[in-house]
């Protein structure tokens, strides 16, 4: 595979983007905790002729609430327990499937955010969401966080290759013997 990314290299790649990333999405909630919590029975703040909104949530469900009505025991087995063992296996086979570095990088990206999710739902069984993007009231995203921008990152990514396929191989000039190759 052209432009494979060594096993040193991967580990680099992927402690560098734990470090940073976790560490921004981690700092991020906790200073959303820290001063916008107050923000969660008031209106959003607006800013940016209302494209960018500060709105905090706590996200006891996943993707978009997905799940917030299931019983906490269900919601952690699936959000904590599941969510860790994808991970798990997320972070072996990106590391024994051989992939080019932007493959890697965009699954790296969603294990990085991936894992600062998850230490939100081990320490407080919910997700802490505060960002917003839209026009107007009506073309909105849902709540958002850093990690949860990681993994979108890493998804659209690699949705360029879903389209790509399989490279195929060129066969080489047929040679007659006897003719210089």
């Amino acid at each position: 595979m052209t432009d494979s990314i060594s096993r040193t290299s991967r580990l680099r790649l992927l402690l560098v983007l734990l470090v940073s990333l976790v560490g921004c999405d981690q700092a991020s909630k906790q200073y959303a905790v820290t001063h916008w919590a107050h923000l969660e029975t008031q209106p959003p703040q607006s800013y940016f002729y209302d494209t960018f909104r500060i709105t905090f949530a706590y996200n006891e469900g996943a993707f978009l609430g997905l799940l917030d009505k299931q019983p906490p025991n269900v919601r952690y087995a699936i959000l904590v327990i599941g969510n860790g063992l994808l991970l798990m296996a997320l972070v072996i086979g990106i590391h024994i499937i051989p992939m080019d570095r932007w493959s890697y990088l965009a699954w790296a990206l969603v294990f990085a955010g991936g894992i600062g999710n998850l230490i939100d739902r081990i320490r407080i069984n919910a997700v802490i969401d505060f960002l917003n993007l839209g026009i107007g009231p009506v073309v909105r995203t849902g709540i958002f966080n850093v990690a949860d921008m990681a993994i979108t990152a890493g998804f659209l990514m690699l949705v360029p290759q879903i389209f790509r396929g399989e490279p195929k191989e060129v066969p080489a000039p047929a040679t007659t013997p006897g003719t210089p190759s």
